[in-house]
């Protein structure tokens, strides 16, 4: 009978201690929270974005491709899914109109430390295309992380025109 009691308590002890490593700063679940929208000051370009910064091409390296990917104009939701091998950011977002593709978040190398921040970009067909309703205007992109650059990261934000959104490691 005392044995039983004992090993009913034990077992009672070491099930309760598992509802507080749900919560922990351990378990990779909880590295970031819900995403928020924050408000974005967009800055006036002194400089016309159309003459290209560098020109110059040498007999070693290629012609660089222009890339006419624009920021899209908000983005509705982001997600942090944690890997074995770091992490996976999933964001969606709306285009102004129908037929957004080669949609990417890339980074900007600008960003504060501890900031990695993703601008969400996509290419407009060049002929004219409805607005359509926002589901069939929604956009998707991953980025993954891995573990080595996320040990630095506490703020994860994805850029759009009109917003951003963010997530902070908890």
């Amino acid at each position: 009978m005392q044995k039983s009691i004992a090993v009913l308590l034990t077992g009672a002890l070491i099930l309760s201690s598992c509802g507080s490593f749900r919560d922990s700063r351990v378990n990779p679940r909880n590295w970031f929270g819900r995403s928020d929208e924050v408000r974005r000051e967009v800055e006036a370009e002194t400089t016309n974005p159309l003459i290209p910064i560098d020109d110059k091409v040498s007999l070693t390296r290629k012609e660089k491709e222009d890339d006419t990917r624009v920021l899209l104009d908000s983005v509705t939701e982001l997600r942090v899914d944690p890997t074995p091998t770091g992490a996976i950011i999933h964001a969606t977002g709306l285009p102004t109109r129908q037929g957004a593709f080669d949609v990417i978040l890339r980074p900007n190398e600008d960003a504060d430390e501890g900031v990695l921040e993703l601008e969400f970009l996509v290419n407009y067909p060049e002929f004219a295309t409805v607005q359509g309703s926002e589901f069939s205007r929604s956009v998707r992109a991953a980025y993954s992380v891995s573990n080595f650059d996320l040990r630095d990261i506490r703020l994860i934000r994805v850029v759009s025109t009109n917003n951003a959104r963010e997530t902070r490691r908890r």
